[in-house]
């Protein structure tokens, strides 16, 4: 993570001198709230790698999940080109939203879900839990698994030309998932695949 310094902040474009702050997950990259920080927040925040905040209601720190326990964990801040702004990538523990919803934003449940699904896999590569479908793929290795992937594809290729949608969706996540549980046996990432089509593209 990139050393920020509070100092860095143009606070004389931000109301009452407080930083905004907008948080997003680290995994799913998914908006989950906005709040704001002045310089001790800032500084407990770098200190303890839970995002803290200033409550502007009460007039004091709020390390978010202080009492329900659903903290925010730091992974990395970006200043936005102004330096008026706060992007942090956090990693949730538990709901974020007093609603006990992910998110304060009421954005579609589903978003950022396939950066999740990506993460459980790893998990499961780590811990290699038993009675699980993605541990055994992985005990029989990468030819089974590049075998289901071209099974998924071509499944999910007759569902295409054949024109069904709902049996295309079906076969197509079958697909996505297999190919997922391949990139980690492989040890890439979807990082890596995004940054070889960001090449591609310029």
């Amino acid at each position: 993570m990139k050393k920020i310094n509070f100092e860095d902040f143009n606070l004389s474009k931000c109301a009452d001198s407080l930083l905004p702050v907008i948080i997003q997950d680290s995994i799913s990259m998914k908006v989950l709230m906005l709040g704001y920080m002045n310089r001790e927040a800032f500084d407990k925040t770098v200190e303890t790698g839970k995002v803290t905040f200033f409550s502007r209601t009460h007039q004091k720190l709020w390390t978010k999940g202080e009492t329900s326990g659903n903290f925010l964990l730091l992974q990395d801040m970006y200043p936005d080109c102004d330096a008026d702004t706060l992007l942090i990538k956090a990693l949730p523990v538990g709901p974020t939203c007093h609603r006990g919803t992910e998110s304060c934003f009421d954005t579609p449940d589903a978003e950022g879900f396939i950066r999740k699904l990506s993460a459980i896999v790893q998990q499961r590569h780590r811990d290699m839990p038993e009675d699980s479908y993605t541990t055994r793929l992985f005990i029989r290795g990468i030819k089974k698994i590049a075998q289901k992937v071209g099974e998924e594809a071509v499944e999910s290729a007759i569902e295409a030309v054949d024109g069904n949608r709902h049996r295309f969706i079906y076969e197509a996540s079958d697909l996505m998932f297999h190919y997922l549980v391949m990139l980690e046996q492989m040890g890439v990432s979807l990082a890596d695949i995004e940054n070889e089509l960001l090449a591609r593209h310029k």
